[in-house]
């Protein structure tokens, strides 16, 4: 899926948008796009970005009761 960023957009700011998700979506958008970390934190306005079409499920981490 390719997106457009707006002003004042970062990476992570596009994944949660148009994902709903920033874990583990980040890092392969990173990778489906070589040179964007050279940009800089802010993406300019217009900057076509693309992210991942599907998101995986990550593994949950096991959940502790601190009352057992």
């Amino acid at each position: 899926m390719q997106v457009r960023a707006l002003q004042d957009d970062t990476l992570d700011l596009l994944c949660w948008r148009h994902l709903g998700t920033t874990a583990s979506v980040v890092e392969t958008a990173l990778t489906l796009n070589p040179g964007i970390a050279s940009i800089g934190a802010l993406l300019p306005a217009g900057h076509l970005v693309t992210l991942p079409d599907k998101v995986t499920a990550v593994a949950a981490t096991p959940m502790i009761n601190l009352w057992d």
